[in-house]
């Protein structure tokens, strides 16, 4: 009976060169989906206490979503998993493009890899092969060319490869690496590119042609075209400008809307994420100036450099992920080395636009191209920038310590020096190149105030001074730091409280000070955020996709149809709370003390900012995360999954 999943997976011994199929059994399925939860439950059973993540013994697994291939819409997202070097957690990383397809035509629903081989090569599949060849004349080749090189190789009439690799920071094991494809679309966080590094594992080209075949084909197709309606849907909006001008409205109004999905929608499809680079800033969801500034230090003056419109100007082609009818990706025009780049997102402009008060566009599309070519991180990148210039202007670090560079701020050419010596891990970029934690720890000197990161891993552009529920899900999530599992903001564009009764429906207007409280409806959205974004990635769904809203991305609907499963709602969000409750126990099983993973005082308003968007404001975390782990059944002081607790989800 067809299940839209694959059945099995495929496990790699690079020390050995030997390959092994598994087959993973429905009711694992049932439980943990695909995608993370499949690659959690994996790596909780087969990898040993306290394995070294750069080591033989870490496993790096590559996988697809459950849902990808059915014919469900927003379910194209692919995401590497293991052991993550940069905060010793659970690690995973999420991507677009057009690989996770390509994994489930192998044959596999992941792919993992454990030992380390002795010399650089890449996996080849195709539909009579699978082995590992040799990539030393590739080691050494940014991540856009060497996919190049590959797809050249191997295309085949009417098929072209799919290939994921790394780039050179991958290679030198910085422990902000990503892992790329669709030339620099990148799995960026978690450090997971270190770990191909360290077995020396260049790349996978998947070549395979197995059908990936839904339960009720009819039914996807129904639910995909629904949902593809909404996605349409596309009134006249604001120029790019005016997004500054909406933001300020916003700030100063007492009361807030429950924000509505298919308006993020709408600011999606016209622009992409950077839609939300000058609104976000008026709001305080931008951080600046590492953390330390304001919307007062990164006026409309400044902002309106990057605003929307200088983004689609030079858009040459908009860019799709498999799947996705949204199209919030683009390839854009540059001038300089490289003559195309993707679109950088939100994130990439802040972190490295207003968290560093850099104003020049110019080089911020660089930095992006230049830093998607050697698989780094552009958010951790664009911290460690930050953390640097602070670190000059105080006196910690020097000109002597900088090779002559004068790391100030908003100084384009230093950041763009001070990269080049991170990714080629010279001088100072050697010690950069880790993250702000390790870079604080080797420097000493009370760079650590300095610092901004959660459990080793910097945090995204979103300010929790603004949206509380952000500085939570950095502290609380079993790889901390991201910005991709919940906020309250997610929580009203989910709208989880229409199928799920039980859930608490917020008030269509409230005041913005409410944020601020710690109470029950706080900890049932933030615990919903939590369980959802689960199945979202155990689906290889999008949550862009998801911001459209449960009864518009019919994510329940898909996943019945695909499997032939009849589970209610809330036994699928009970699946999410058992893949959020197994990653939180990998953490227990590798040594992590989860109290210790949470972001610095200075992100959180302790002591509350005198000016800008985020004045006066601080939030209680402490509070918010022990009634967070209280509301799961784990140890409200420690954070610890109770034996209790599993024993009731059936993880053994």
């Amino acid at each position: 009976m067809a299940k839209g999943y694959m059945g099995k997976i495929l496990v790699v011994d690079l020390s050995k060169n030997e390959f092994k199929e598994e087959i993973i059994p429905d009711d694992v399925y049932e439980k943990y989906l695909s995608g993370t939860g499949l690659g959690a439950y994996y790596l909780y059973h087969n990898m040993p206490a306290n394995a070294d993540p750069l080591g033989p013994d870490n496993y790096i697994g590559f996988m697809s979503g459950l849902l990808t291939g059915t014919g469900s819409l927003f379910t194209g997202r692919w995401m590497a998993v293991g052991k993550s070097p940069l905060t010793g957690t659970w690690g995973d990383a999420n991507c677009g493009g057009n690989f996770s397809p390509a994994i489930k035509q192998c044959g596999y629903d992941g792919i993992f890899f454990k030992g380390i081989s002795d010399k650089p090569v890449y996996l080849y599949i195709d539909a009579k092969t699978m082995e590992l060849r040799d990539a030393s004349d590739l080691w050494g080749i940014d991540a856009v060319d060497a996919e190049q090189l590959l797809i050249e190789r191997y295309a085949k009439q009417g098929k072209t490869p799919r290939v994921a690799t790394i780039g050179q920071s991958g290679e030198k094991c910085s422990l902000i690496s990503g892992i790329c494809n669709d030339r620099g679309r990148i799995a960026a966080r978690s450090g997971l590119g270190a770990v191909m590094g360290s077995k020396k594992l260049k790349a996978l080209v998947l070549l395979g042609n197995k059908p990936i075949t839904p339960h009720n084909y009819d039914e996807m197709k129904k639910l995909s075209k629904m949902c593809n309606r909404w996605v349409n849907f596309q009134p006249p909006f604001v120029t790019g400008p005016a997004t500054a001008y909406v933001g300020k409205l916003m700030r100063y109004l007492p009361h807030q809307l429950v924000m509505d999905g298919m308006l993020y929608k709408i600011f999606l499809r016209k622009w992409g994420t950077v839609s939300m680079n000058q609104l976000s800033v008026e709001i305080g969801d931008s951080p600046i100036k590492n953390w330390d500034g304001s919307s007062d230090d990164w006026p409309v003056s400044h902002s309106n450099i990057v605003n929307p419109d200088v983004f689609t100007d030079c858009e040459i082609v908009k860019y799709h992920c498999y799947s996705c009818p949204l199209g919030c990706g683009g390839i854009c025009s540059m001038s300089g080395k490289y003559e195309e780049t993707h679109k950088p997102e939100y994130e990439t402009v802040i972190c490295l636009g207003a968290l560093c008060m850099n104003t020049d566009k110019d080089s911020i599309f660089y930095m992006n191209e230049m830093l998607n070519r050697a698989g780094m991180d552009t958010i951790s990148a664009g911290h460690v920038l930050a953390f640097a210039i602070e670190c000059y202007e105080k006196g910690i670090i020097t000109k002597d310590d900088t090779d002559g560079i004068e790391l100030t701020w908003g100084n384009t050419d230093a950041m763009i020096e001070m990269l080049q010596l991170m990714i080629d891990r010279k001088g100072i970029g050697d010690i950069l190149a880790d993250g702000v934690r390790v870079a604080a720890q080797k420097i000493g000197k009370g760079s650590e105030k300095f610092a901004i990161h959660a459990g080793g891993q910097e945090p995204a552009a979103h300010d929790g001074r603004a949206d509380p529920g952000f500085a939570l899900h950095y502290s609380v999530e079993a790889t901390p730091g991201r910005h991709t599992i919940g906020a309250y903001l997610y929580y009203e564009m989910f709208q989880l409280w229409k199928r799920l009764k039980d859930l608490p429906a917020p008030k269509m207007l409230y005041h913005k000070d409410t944020k601020y409280t710690v109470d029950e409806e706080k900890i049932q959205m933030a615990a919903a955020c939590s369980k959802y974004m689960n199945i979202i990635n155990g689906a290889g769904a999008c949550m862009f996709g998801a911001f459209l809203g449960i009864t518009r991305m019919p994510l329940f609907d898909w996943l019945n149809a695909a499997t032939g499963w009849n589970k209610s709602d809330e036994e699928i969000m009970q699946i999410g709370e058992r893949i959020q409750t197994i990653k939180q126990d990998f953490n227990v099983k590798h040594g992590i003390e989860p109290k210790n993973n949470k972001v610095p005082l200075r992100t959180l308003g302790q002591p509350p900012q005198t000016r800008g968007s985020n004045k006066g404001r601080s939030v209680n975390l402490d509070k918010l995360m022990s009634e967070y782990w209280q509301f799961f059944g784990w140890n409200s002081e420690t954070g610890k999954p109770s034996t209790e607790t599993k024993r009731a989800l059936g993880i053994e």
